[in-house]
């Protein structure tokens, strides 16, 4: 998402620029940009300190997308980058953009446009997701306009205090997890019995191919779970790729909990692979524990994973903004289910 921040002096307004791919020459200007919005205080470090900003660029890693001065100066920046649990799937994300040149000029929306018109030619990106905020509508249109497709609902995902100096929520801020294949793989996919529903509405519009089983396999008798947590202290978030679930989930996830609430843990996140012929178990376990539907996580193990969620409060609901009616279905469906499990 873009951010609005004091303009700083370094930077005349009203100068052409031009989108563009990164280079290694514009690593210092990149940190410099998002020290002056953020300080030292941004929690991806990635965008702070040049080199490593450049080995992540070469790795394919992080596919930056610039706004660059004729002067060399750079003057906003966003990012396809790894964040789920496949490398070919992609973030869109870490958009920023010096004051001097916001209020409407179109930047941050042409560096999304040119990241994906980047995506197309690079094997390396399978499909590329975004997370428009739900205490404004415009990141929400934006990514209609570039032909994403809402499948899931994150409740309460960043604290208020990430929006203090624009002053847009008073509570936790959800975010939807919007879609977008760049190549295809067409395979199986398997679905809870009690998402059945919900899960045939999520998948509407799917711009590849499934074919849907249902998800009624008995674990493997000895398997084991793997769990890969990632914990975000700042925002008070634990998103949990759960790699594979195995005969030992209940065990696994009873001491996952516990150390989560020792660690202050608000939103947790459980990411479930719907690959697995038997993750309709690991559902009804984590609804036991008042875990609640999120949505369908296009590609996130290369196959598709399903989003679980807890809330160790009772949810911003009424901070949510929504901007079209398949944004407000999403939300009936996730909300009904959170009142389902915290009736059971």
């Amino acid at each position: 998402m873009s951010i609005e921040q004091t303009p700083g002096a370094d930077v005349e307004p009203g100068q052409a620029y031009t989108i563009d791919r990164f280079t290694s020459a514009d690593a210092e200007g990149v940190a410099s940009l998002f020290r002056s919005v953020y300080g030292s205080g941004y929690p991806v470090k990635t965008y702070l300190e040049p080199n490593l900003l450049i080995r992540e660029n070469e790795a394919l890693r992080t596919i930056s997308s610039v706004a660059r001065t004729a002067r060399g100066k750079i003057v906003g920046h966003n990012a396809l980058y790894n964040s789920a649990a496949h490398p070919g799937t992609y973030e869109s994300g870490a958009g920023v953009v010096h004051a001097a040149f916001r209020g409407g000029k179109g930047i941050f929306t042409e560096m999304v446009a040119h990241g994906l018109d980047l995506a197309k030619t690079l094997p390396a990106v399978n499909l590329v997701f975004g997370e428009p905020v739900c205490n404004h509508p415009y990141s929400q249109k934006l990514t209609m306009k570039m032909n994403f497709i809402s499948r899931a609902l994150e409740v309460d995902l960043m604290p208020a205090a990430a929006y203090r100096k624009e002053g847009s929520a008073s509570g936790r801020v959800a975010a939807f997890l919007d879609f977008r294949t760049f190549r295809k793989k067409s395979h199986a996919v398997f679905l809870p019995r009690c998402y059945r529903t919900e899960l045939d509405f999520l998948y509407a519009g799917l711009d590849d191919q499934r074919e849907f089983r249902p998800a009624e396999s008995p674990v493997p008798s000895g398997s084991v779970t793997d769990l890969r947590p990632q914990i975000f202290d700042y925002a008070g978030v634990a998103r949990i790729a759960v790699h594979a679930t195995g005969a030992d989930f209940r065990a696994c996830l009873d001491q996952l909990e516990k150390d989560l609430a020792e660690k202050g843990i608000v939103v947790t996140q459980m990411w479930l692979n719907l690959g697995e012929a038997w993750v309709g178990e690991a559902v009804e376990i984590l609804r036991s524990k008042k875990y609640f539907l999120g949505g369908v996580l296009q590609r996130w193990f290369d196959t598709d994973g399903l989003l679980m969620q807890k809330i160790r409060k009772i949810p911003d609901w009424d901070g949510i903004c929504m901007h079209a009616d398949r944004h407000r279905q999403i939300f009936g469906m996730v909300q009904a289910d959170w009142q389902r499990t915290h009736k059971e």
